[in-house]
């Protein structure tokens, strides 16, 4: 008889499987009870080994031992005429079938309950399609991922910023590879938090195929992170991992799960690559939780009127980031737009007692500074270009700034140029514009100013319908001041009055801008008498309407070409003048918003470019006769 039938008579093989499966189910109870009482990882360890150490005692036992009716007993002692080893294999056999029943369903309880209403994680329940959006005709790409924002399952101070850190490195490095569309930080991140939507209404709202999510627990400098990646139309798990490590190891785990997400998506790592990956991100812990700190408030400056203030807090964790990590190029550009609005404000007149004469003068060259080493450190062709184009306009060189357009609209990004919207529309590169803005919605679907910004080149291209279309999924998408306001322009300029008046009451939430739409819908129609009256009414909101931003439109808008020259001489005087008179003709999209003789050093930077002025907007306003 050879040794393997031996091994099958005495039921070895049998007690070997029985056993592996009765420690699988137990180390998966132990794993989810520790955790969610918070024992140390070294306990859930200890009850591993203790399992594998197990078994070869528990083959060796079946090996020597054989159960019979007066109980154990050594097998050589036992006529094999007398054995009853096969009814005992079919006892064990149906231990086997139960054991395995029972891992099946701890196995659906673990992943349809447990962890899909564990925090941040997401129920797997099919859902209906919906109409497409706009920038994707055939649905998402195969190869298309969203990395949502890692869970925090322990509760430092810290934590939780070090797990949007982790989240955003993960990301940063998956987004070097080509081949992939990674949806970018604004988007992915607004899923973070309890009572989220199902991973596959998430995917469909970002437009991917795979969702990546986590959890991060630290005790200590013990770290544990658990990662998986999910195939959202049948909530597929195409790969998963716990890594057991310390927080000094962090960014090993980080390179690892995002190298195991792009094998898992079939994506091919070569050496240059795997280098790409490897280099891209901050790489330092203490880093990317200040600068995740510091995005926390950089977003939510954007939200509110006290906007200055809140950039000059996120400045100072950006410049901790700047101190650890001085070659990071991200970390110089968000840095530069609080100086961007210190000037704009202080050309407004609406600085206030935000900050002082003395730090409005400092403030363009820092905003140069911080321009140039953006530039500098940046070192992917494609954000070169956009980055050069920045800063070329802030530094008023404007000679060749067409074609400098034209290549940085070519360069597939994720998030264009601070000032590309500005630029592109004027100089009549629209087209190219709208083009590039589809690609950056589809990277970053849920980033209300890329869809703001869409809506706005399909107007100046003369694509009416498109651009409501365009606004109106912004809207549901990406919910924001600024895309609601598109959304009655583009109702206006097509000549859908009484809808955009519904959409001004009911959708436009800020006064002051709901005034200026409704002073664009009266000018849009002729009407001299209702335009006045909705001027005087804006005056009667604000302190002094001279001093706001819409002023130079509505006054462009109405006809009134004595106060718009006013406005654009007094703009004029100021140091960064012309660059905000740039603004005023994108938003206005008026043709001449002024006359050119009224601003003489705007009128210098544009004689000195290969800039036609003025723009053709190709619209009309029948209050406006220059």
């Amino acid at each position: 008889m050879s040794f393997f039938t031996e091994l099958q008579r005495r039921n070895v093989v049998r007690v070997g499987v029985a056993y592996t499966l009765i420690a699988w189910v137990i180390a998966q109870v132990a794993e989810f009870a520790f955790e969610n009482f918070g024992a140390p990882d070294w306990v859930i360890k200890v009850v591993v080994v203790m399992m594998l150490l197990g078994l070869p005692l528990v083959l060796v036992f079946a090996w020597v031992y054989e159960m019979t009716p007066e109980g154990l007993r050594k097998e050589r002692d036992i006529d094999r005429t007398a054995s009853i080893t096969p009814q005992t294999g079919r006892r064990i056999d149906r231990v086997i079938i139960i054991v395995l029943v029972i891992a099946l369903g701890f196995f659906a309880i673990d992943k349809y309950v447990l962890r899909s209403h564990a925090p941040g994680a997401a129920d797997v329940v099919p859902v209906a399609e919906t109409s497409e959006p706009v920038q994707a005709d055939a649905g998402p790409p195969e190869k298309s991922v969203a990395v949502l924002p890692f869970v925090a399952m322990s509760d430092g101070p810290d934590d939780e910023y070090f797990a949007d850190g982790l989240t955003e490195e993960i990301l940063n490095s998956l987004a070097q590879l080509p081949e992939l569309l990674v949806t970018a930080r604004t988007s992915a991140f607004m899923f973070k938090g309890d009572d989220l939507p199902p991973v596959p209404e998430i995917a469909r709202r970002l437009g991917v195929k795979h969702v990546v999510e986590g959890s991060v627990r630290r005790s200590g400098e013990r770290l544990r992170v658990t990662a998986q990646l999910i195939r959202a139309n049948d909530g597929f798990h195409l790969w998963s991992k716990n890594y057991d490590s310390t927080s000094a190891d962090t960014i090993n785990v980080q390179e690892n799960i995002a190298e195991r997400i792009a094998i898992a998506l079939d994506v091919v790592l070569d050496e240059e690559k795997s280098a790409a990956m490897r280099k891209a991100g901050l790489r330092d812990v203490e880093a990317f939780t200040a600068y995740q700190k510091g995005m926390k408030l950089f977003n939510e400056a954007h939200s509110r009127n006290d906007i200055v203030a809140g950039l000059r807090a996120a400045n100072e964790y950006f410049d901790k980031v700047i101190e650890r990590v001085p070659n990071y190029p991200d970390v110089y550009a968000r840095h530069s737009d609080l100086y961007t609005h210190m000037m704009n404000d202080d050309v407004w007149g609406e600085r206030g007692d935000l900050y002082t004469e003395e730090e409005a003068a400092a403030a363009y060259p820092a905003a140069i500074a911080d321009l140039q080493a953006a530039l500098r450190y940046t070192d992917k062709r494609e954000e070169l270009l956009k980055r050069e184009l920045d800063l070329a306009f802030a530094q008023g060189n404007w000679r060749g700034l067409v074609a400098r357009t034209r290549r940085a609209l070519e360069a597939d990004v994720c998030d264009e140029s601070n000032w590309m919207s500005s630029i592109a529309n004027v100089v009549g590169l629209s087209e190219a514009h709208i083009e590039q803005s589809k690609r950056i919605v589809a990277c970053d679907p849920l980033r209300s100013i890329s869809w703001f910004n869409l809506a706005r080149a399909l107007l100046w291209a003369g694509r009416y319908e498109e651009a409501i279309e365009a606004s109106r999924e912004g809207m549901e998408r990406a919910p924001g001041l600024w895309v609601s306001w598109i959304h009655a322009r583009a109702l206006i300029e097509s000549g859908n009055f009484e809808e955009a008046r519904v959409a001004i009451d009911t959708q436009m939430r800020d006064p002051t801008w709901a005034q200026s739409a409704r002073i664009l819908l009266a000018a849009k129609q002729g009407d001299r008498e209702a335009t006045d009256e909705a001027i005087e009414v804006m005056a009667s909101q604000l302190d002094n309407i001279d001093n706001n931003f819409f002023t130079p439109l509505i006054y462009a808008w109405s006809g009134n070409r004595d106060d718009a020259n006013r406005i654009a001489a007094r703009f004029d005087s100021h140091p960064w003048g012309p660059w905000v008179l740039w603004q005023t003709s994108n938003w206005c999209a008026c043709g001449d918003a002024f006359d050119l003789e009224v601003t003489p050093n705007f009128a210098r930077m544009i004689n000195d470019s290969d800039v036609t002025w003025p723009p053709r907007s190709g619209r009309e306003y029948p209050l406006k006769d220059w």
